[in-house]
């Protein structure tokens, strides 16, 4: 079997065979997290590739297989990987090392669920890099507790990699200031940048809502329509991990452009899909280079 980069370079038809506690993740987002935070101590497999949409994500016979072989399982949460949490919670139950990421924040940090998503809260995290680093506890704790010999080597880590978010952060509202605020309206394909738009001044709009789990309808279009008109808004973002069809065609009603950077919303790119922006090198399959990448092309396309 082919060795996919997400699954840590192995089949997931096997657990580990290096002897490093075996870190199974749910999105690539986590992955990455788990990969910056545990360094070469661990040996990190994730379910869902680059360009998977979590929120419909349905497990195979080999995740199974991987899930009960891993010292640690790692997941967003808030309901991000849909009926999949459900598995994840009841591994926890029976006293497995299973945890949410999201554990790391407070309720009062959480955006309200949007229409049809009534129940959790907004699971789109990773959107503000300043709450994606209060993820890194949750993280530290599970693998200290598989690998406790290692437990200064990840606290060490984390806080590296925590200032490097906050580092992340500073660099994007300096960017977001190059557009006024008056053009300051992010439209999607899916509600997936609210947290974005808090931290950051947006004005979001979504095609489809939180989860997309349900297709959008004929109104739901015709409003986006109108809104794009009022507003004036004059370019709109597809997402890598959506079918792009919905947006453009709001987008060919409304007569806007759609960016030619497909926005990452719910998943990284590929490991070593490296742009370049302000001579700045980075790689949008880790989490840095994805906020780079949305930033330079959200910043591009609305300035």
């Amino acid at each position: 079997m082919v060795a996919l980069p997400w699954l840590g370079g192995c089949s997931s038809e096997s657990g580990g065979g290096s002897g490093k506690p075996v870190v199974v993740a749910t999105t690539t987002m986590v992955a990455d997290l788990a990969r910056e935070i545990g360094g070469d101590r661990v040996e990190v497999k994730g379910l869902m590739g680059p360009g998977v949409d979590p929120h419909n994500y349905v497990p195979k016979l080999a995740d199974t297989r991987l899930l009960e072989k891993a010292d640690v399982v790692l997941y967003s949460g808030l309901h991000l990987e849909g009926k999949f949490q459900s598995t994840l919670e009841a591994m926890a139950k029976r006293g497995g090392n299973v945890v949410a990421v999201s554990d790391g924040l407070p309720a009062e940090q959480l955006l309200a669920p949007q229409e049809g998503f009534e129940g959790t809260k907004d699971p789109h995290i990773w959107g503000d890099p300043r709450l994606w680093a209060l993820a890194v506890g949750p993280v530290v704790d599970a693998l200290a507790k598989a690998d406790p010999a290692g437990k200064a080597e990840y606290v060490e880590r984390g806080e590296s990699y925590r200032k490097a978010l906050l580092e992340l952060d500073g660099w994007a509202r300096e960017e977001v200031g190059k557009v006024a605020e008056e053009k300051r309206v992010l439209v999607t394909s899916h509600d997936a940048f609210f947290y974005f738009g808090r931290a950051y001044g947006f004005q979001v709009k979504g095609l489809q809502g939180v989860s997309t789990a349900a297709e959008a309808g004929v109104k739901d279009r015709a409003e986006l329509v109108k809104y794009l008109r009022e507003l004036g808004v004059r370019t709109v973002f597809s997402e890598t991990s959506i079918n792009a069809k919905g947006i453009e065609a709001v987008a060919a009603e409304a007569g806007v452009r759609v960016s030619g950077s497909s926005l990452y919303s719910d998943a990284l790119g590929r490991p070593g899909d490296v742009g370049e922006a302000g001579g700045v090198r980075f790689d949008r399959g880790t989490y840095l280079g994805m906020v780079r990448h949305n930033v330079n092309a959200i910043v591009e396309g609305l300035k």
